[in-house]
């Protein structure tokens, strides 16, 4: 949780608060500021596959320690930036590829090994931390960025990764199975049995997919629509939230300030969502989220005066509740044994989207110099992934204990479970 609170505090919400300030400084044009947000999204489908195989392979400890030392030294080396380019190489080649590696997908390959009924709960849980970063680093950053400017901003946000995140990923340990124990806390006796099922999953037996599998379903290609819907909105409007406030008459500080509150108010909904999710359908109440997310943005667009605001939190509030279950569907789909690399290739085509929509939005508001067009585009693209989740089903019942007959786990004893 701490790591994962430096790394969305800085990386997801905090980009937001640089958003501003480097097109100031560095006199570019709202598209080009994200452009450097979309070309990190890009590096990271390219990354993810490799670094999902590797996490499944090498375990999770020794990304989150390489991925926080990297991120590290790319916030104090983009302290030292004086031009676009710097900045974008900077971002591009050394913040992101410490961030993708040690912070997306490492912390949730490990919750997803070490619970399996309890998955959703567990995630909830540990990344309820990325909204704590949010909620603490997003405000902060925005206090530094005007008492001093983005610079020393971005040099306290590098110290703080270094110091913080490097000594605790030497505490992780890979899975349950590495320390003679089960997952849920089971004891070693335990058999679980179809009755230990949560409502909402599957209690189909054992059930481990390969990637090559898993790409044969078409549980696996939905999922990664709907998700690279989601993703793709989310992710654009966190980067442009603060311009977009200040387009709505708000200042910049108390623009940040309010992106920390939404981050705080998102806490508690994802511990409720993540307790939901083991007992009702995952992809139904993400559907529902995606739905009144939608509904928010209509409210930012044709609220007047503030009345508007604290409705629109909520409900974008609820949507920033649901990756914990997006991923533990995952999991329950297909497995703990091939999850870090089955969402590694998931992020390959999801990250196009991330790419182009931050770009996209930037671009609109280069030309009207207004974000109605961009969130009207946003409440399409999030009602077509409510649709996507709202009819998506479980992979096909299949028996492959063939394939894990005689499977012994790389760090540990063999370990079977039903989903």
């Amino acid at each position: 949780m701490v790591i994962n609170a430096l790394g969305g505090g800085t990386q997801f919400y905090g980009f937001s608060v640089f958003f501003l300030p480097l097109r100031e400084s560095l006199g570019i044009s709202a598209a080009s500021a994200s452009l450097i947000f979309s070309l990190a999204r890009a590096e990271g489908a390219f990354e993810g596959p490799v670094v999902g195989y590797l996490i499944d392979r090498y375990g999770a400890r020794l990304f989150l320690a390489l991925g926080a030392t990297i991120m590290g030294i790319g916030y104090l080396l983009l302290s030292t930036s004086q031009s676009f380019l710097s900045v974008l190489l900077i971002y591009l080649l050394v913040i992101s590829v410490g961030f993708n590696a040690g912070f997306g997908h490492a912390t949730l390959a490990l919750v997803n090994n070490w619970f399996i009924r309890r998955r959703t709960l567990a995630m909830a849980i540990a990344t309820s931390a990325f909204s704590i970063g949010g909620a603490i680093v997003a405000p902060l950053l925005g206090l530094a960025v005007a008492r001093w400017d983005w610079r020393v901003a971005a040099a306290l946000t590098g110290v703080a990764i270094l110091v913080l995140s490097f000594p605790v990923s030497l505490v992780v340990r890979r899975s349950p199975e590495s320390m003679g124990l089960r997952p849920d806390g089971d004891p070693p006796a335990f058999e679980a049995s179809s009755g230990d099922s949560a409502a909402g999953t599957q209690s189909n037996g054992l059930k481990e997919f390969s990637l090559r599998e898993a790409i044969r379903t078409s549980s696996f290609w939905l999922i990664m629509a709907g998700t690279a819907l989601r993703l793709a909105v989310g992710g654009a409007f966190i980067v442009h939230f603060v311009a977009i406030m200040v387009w709505k008459g708000m200042d910049q500080t108390a623009a940040a300030g309010v992106l920390g509150v939404l981050a705080l108010i998102s806490i508690p909904f994802r511990l409720i969502m993540g307790w939901i999710g083991d007992r009702l359908p995952k992809a139904r109440i993400i559907a529902l989220t995606l739905v009144g997310g939608a509904l928010s943005f209509l409210l930012l667009l044709f609220g007047q005066g503030s009345w508007y605001l604290w409705p629109f939190i909520l409900a974008f509030a609820l949507v920033e509740s649901s990756p914990p279950l997006n991923w533990a569907l995952i999991g329950d789909y297909f497995g703990r044994r091939n999850f870090a690399t089955i969402r590694g290739a998931m992020t390959f085509f999801f990250g196009w989207g991330q790419m182009v929509m931050p770009f996209l939005a930037g671009v609109i508001w280069d030309r009207t110099q207004s974000y109605a067009s961009v969130l009207w585009i946003f409440v399409v693209l999030w009602l077509i992934s409510a649709l996507i989740f709202a009819f998506l089903r479980p992979p096909r019942k299949k028996d492959i204990s063939s394939l894990i007959q005689g499977y012994e786990p790389a760090l540990g004893a063999r370990s079977t479970h039903t989903e």
